[in-house]
């Protein structure tokens, strides 16, 4: 029998009716993620997914979405994959970071030693049972799912590069404008509980670095207009691309099926 050593929580990210945007008019009437593909709605190949993934203890959905759009959903996906599937919803944006770091004590609750974390808007074969193995061979914070794609299309995605050896992450850049590499981050994660803390230490730097910025009563007015809030953490800009070359996070593979869900085409 597996010990609390063992246990896995996945949370996917499913954004809110001010994201996706570019995939009306199919999400005017319906939430995005629950927009029927493949005959299942959009979100259900995500936790479809990881209910294959060992000593899974529970599947959270993080979004702005009102808690009825997701309810009935809920309720019946939990009952028919006999797994606990729970629906939070975010009180206001706090970046893809940020908002799985204020549902820390949710996430913890099972004390997981892994934390699976999706991207809603990706369609894959998802391979998260290898993926985990990996995971625990590598030893770090974080795996990425990552995929190769054609030069000219690289820019629309995180771009990476990885040692070809370890696997190790060495460079991490978001939608750079000159070519970095062909290798992209195909929003697909597994972290050990690191992760939270690493996202507290960014949110206490920046914390500070706002208080520093309140010199004067015109400089406050600057940062309040311009700067991001101090309690927004975003996971490429602000996690992997300051731990890329750390040691921390690795890389995995996928040969398989990969498509961003980004547009109604």
């Amino acid at each position: 029998m597996a010990g609390s050593e063992q246990r896995v929580v996945a949370v996917i990210m499913v954004g809110g009716p001010t994201k996706g945007t570019r995939f009306r008019p199919l999400s005017l009437n319906v939430p995005k993620p629950l927009f029927p593909l493949a005959g299942q709605p959009m979100v259900h190949h995500h936790i479809s997914a990881c209910r294959r993934i060992p000593n899974l203890a529970q599947i959270y959905l993080i979004g702005f979405y009102e808690e009825r759009e997701f309810a009935l959903y809920v309720s019946s996906i939990s009952n028919e994959l006999r797994i606990p599937v729970r629906y939070l919803r975010e009180d206001k944006p706090r970046g893809s970071a940020g908002g799985l770091y204020s549902f820390r004590d949710y996430i913890m609750e099972d004390t997981p030693a892994h934390i699976v974390l999706l991207n809603c808007d990706v369609c894959s074969s998802f391979p998260l049972p290898d993926m985990l193995e990996a995971h625990k061979k590598y030893g770090g914070m974080g795996t990425l799912l990552v995929n190769k794609v054609s030069a000219e299309s690289a820019n629309q995605f995180g771009e990476l590069v990885a040692d070809p050896e370890t696997n190790e992450l060495l460079h991490y850049t978001e939608k750079p404008e000159t070519f970095v590499s062909d290798l992209i981050n195909c929003g697909v994660y597994i972290f050990t509980p690191k992760i939270l803390l690493a996202i507290e230490d960014v949110l206490k730097q920046k914390k500070d670095r706002a208080n520093l910025r309140r010199v004067s009563s015109f400089e406050a007015l600057q940062s309040a207009t311009k700067a991001i809030p101090a309690d927004y953490v975003r996971l490429d800009q602000d996690i992997l691309s300051p731990l890329a070359g750390k040691k921390e996070l690795y890389t995995y593979q996928t040969l398989d099926f990969w498509e961003q869900i980004k547009t109604p085409g």
